[in-house]
């Protein structure tokens, strides 16, 4: 009988072992078995399921004109973007109902600029509203609908008091 050891996967020689002995302690290692012999593995890969969403939500994302196939937003992008409408929004409200009336006419200038400052402001702020919805629906954040119904609300008396700025103007 020969004295080398063989394996399921492959064999190795005595002279592989030897060489392997040779080695002060510190180095020696396991030599691996060899896999020559298999070509691919089939092991079972998770795919992951595509979301199941409700027919009220697939009717949201049309409406958004977000495709159902995307890519998923991460949440932090859609937190980060909704900071930013909002503080867009507030920013609006700051110099419709505190700068304009009160301090331009302090500092001498103010009293035409108000409704087209308000329209300018208004019309970004509905753009930065819909965007941050939009990034909501794409990441699937669990609070999408709820944010949905806040912005609506906000875009609402935007657009209000867009409405309210131009017929200021044309008066």
């Amino acid at each position: 009988m020969t004295s080398s050891r063989s394996c399921a996967l492959g064999a190795a020689s005595s002279d592989d072992t030897r060489r392997a002995d040779d080695r002060p302690a510190g180095e020696r290692r396991r030599r691996a078995a060899s896999v020559a012999g298999v070509s691919t593995l089939d092991v079972p890969t998770a795919v992951p399921a595509p979301p199941a969403w409700s027919p009220t939500d697939l009717r949201m994302r049309r409406l958004l004109r977000l495709p159902t196939d995307a890519p998923k937003a991460s949440e932090a992008s859609a937190r980060q973007l909704v900071e930013k409408s909002l503080v867009i929004s507030m920013a609006r409200c700051l110099l419709t109902y505190v700068f304009l009336p009160f301090v331009a006419p302090i500092l001498g200038f103010g009293s035409g600029v108000a409704p087209t400052v308000g329209i300018v402001v208004g019309l970004v702020a509905i753009v930065a509203n819909v965007a941050s919805v939009r990034r909501f629906w794409r990441a699937d954040h669990r609070y999408r609908w709820h944010y949905t119904v806040l912005a609506t609300v906000i875009v609402s008396a935007l657009i209000w008091l867009i409405v309210v700025d131009v017929i200021g103007l044309l008066q």
